[in-house]
């Protein structure tokens, strides 16, 4: 019998939901977990083959702050999906967040990045662009106060930024290096 989620409680809802779970475990014990659930989200690489770059949105993020983070963090084009298709999410996202259009967007995989605290599920992909895709300034939406600049920068530099250890947000690297391995020839 597997562990098993024996009792939730919510103890908190706003943005995110706070949950206290109680797991009972195959010998009866049970012990409590803290559960946070805020939905789930896509992310995605963009990145111009023929110029070797990648479309970057750099924000002030509180959580990064309160721990003594980067006063903004460089990260891929995200957003939560709200109910939609995780491909139409970062379709949204490229066009809010960047001003760019994608084509052809492929999936990377499913991960949860915070597996020990938050439930969410995080849809990566990688999608190509080229400067005529690029027909909006971004920025994000008026009125969420998101604060994001946009960068192009060249995947020779973003990938000296990882060699130094200074990208550090967990599904930007994880695309950088999956875009790595897939096109190494973009790095030179």
């Amino acid at each position: 019998m597997p562990i098993e989620i024996h009792k939730l409680e919510t103890l908190y809802q706003g943005y995110s939901t706070l949950m206290m779970a109680t797991l009972a475990a195959p010998d009866g014990t049970t012990f409590k977990r803290e559960i946070e659930h805020h939905g789930h989200a896509a992310a995605v690489l963009a990145y111009d083959p023929a110029r070797r770059t990648a479309l970057m949105v750099s924000q002030p993020r509180a959580p990064v702050i309160w721990a003594d983070g980067p006063p903004e963090l460089l990260e891929a084009i995200a957003g939560m999906l709200d109910g939609e298709d995780p491909q139409v999410c970062v379709r949204r996202e490229a066009m809010e967040e960047a001003g760019v259009t994608l084509g052809e967007v492929e999936p990377l995989g499913v991960a949860f990045p915070s597996p020990g605290v938050s439930s969410e599920r995080m849809h990566l992909f990688l999608a190509a662009y080229s400067l005529r895709d690029r027909v909006a300034d971004g920025g994000g939406v008026d009125g969420e106060d998101e604060n994001i600049t946009v960068m192009e920068i060249p995947l020779a530099q973003l990938w000296a930024q990882v060699e130094a250890q200074e990208i550090q947000d967990l599904k930007t690297l994880t695309l950088i290096l999956a875009l790595r391995v897939r096109r190494p020839e973009l790095f030179a």
